[in-house]
């Protein structure tokens, strides 16, 4: 079980993303064998929004499960999804072996109606997890945010919330992406004392082009320091220096994460095996 990983030693973990189209297959494993050559203590597969790519999920989690050997997490998002759905997703993980799924709301669905998102079967993670512990034997983790839910209305709600994934069966978190490392030693206190104390592990994104700065960082909520905005100014329009500065930002930041006892750290890669060697060379050399 993957819980029992961050008992004995420090763990590094990646997410990657299926292929969004069927015909991408093939790439996908290629890129999947090279990240197994980095022998990562598990990998994450993303989903899409609403269910839209649940069968490419369970696909390429079951292949980094049984060909590649390395415990497979499927993402597993409620918001678009009724009980059934749900059900049925996770008897085809079961089926495939895949033990683990990370639990998420998700994002809303763009072509999902008011009325409908109000009537969802389950509003918050919490609540799918509750459910899924009654009706399937998987092991869950959660996810938690260091600058808070960018819906939550202060870090003390999204704490309780965080409180609510622990006891609904979250063995481990996962946090979204951050940038400055002290937002994180303050959220890990604060977890601490609302009495959160399952491992969590760091999610770390390195920003390698511009176009970045626009999409995931914008929708992550994730607050940039002074020092990473430079790097933009300084290399943004400069491809190969944005790429070498964004991921040396991402080493230091593991570094200092690690000196500061944070032993475990999940990589967001986006599907780039070349990125996460220079990135494990760099941390474990």
């Amino acid at each position: 079980m993957i819980k029992d990983i961050f008992e004995n030693k420090k763990s590094i973990s990646f997410e990657v993303f299926p292929p969004k189209k069927d015909g991408e297959f093939e790439k996908a494993f290629e890129i999947l064998d090279k990240m197994a050559l980095l022998k990562p203590d598990f990998i994450s597969v993303t989903y899409g929004a609403g269910g839209s790519r649940s069968g490419k999920t369970v696909e390429i989690a079951s292949y980094i499960q049984n060909r590649l050997g390395i415990d497979a997490m499927a993402h597993l998002t409620c918001v678009g999804n009724k009980k059934e759905q749900l059900l049925q997703v996770c008897e085809a993980l079961k089926e495939q072996k895949v033990n683990h799924i990370l639990a998420l709301r998700g994002d809303r669905p763009r072509d999902m109606s008011d009325e409908q998102f109000a009537s969802r079967d389950f509003a918050h993670a919490s609540d799918m997890m509750l459910f899924l512990k009654e009706h399937t034997d998987l092991h869950m983790a959660g996810a938690c945010y260091p600058e808070k839910h960018f819906e939550s209305f202060s870090m003390e709600a999204d704490l309780n919330n965080l409180k609510k994934k622990q006891e609904a069966g979250a063995e481990f978190l996962i946090s979204q992406l951050f940038f400055d490392n002290d937002f994180y030693y303050s959220f890990l206190e604060k977890a601490a004392k609302k009495g959160i104390t399952v491992p969590v592990c760091a999610g770390i994104m390195p920003i390698t082009t511009a176009k970045q700065i626009g999409t995931t960082v914008t929708l992550s909520g994730s607050a940039i320091p002074k020092a990473l905005a430079d790097i933009f100014a300084a290399y943004g329009d400069n491809p190969d220096d944005m790429r070498k500065a964004g991921i040396d930002y991402a080493i230091r930041q593991i570094r200092d994460l690690q000196e500061n006892g944070v032993n475990d750290i999940h990589l967001y890669t986006m599907n780039k095996p070349r990125m996460a060697a220079e990135i494990m060379e760099a941390i474990y050399r």
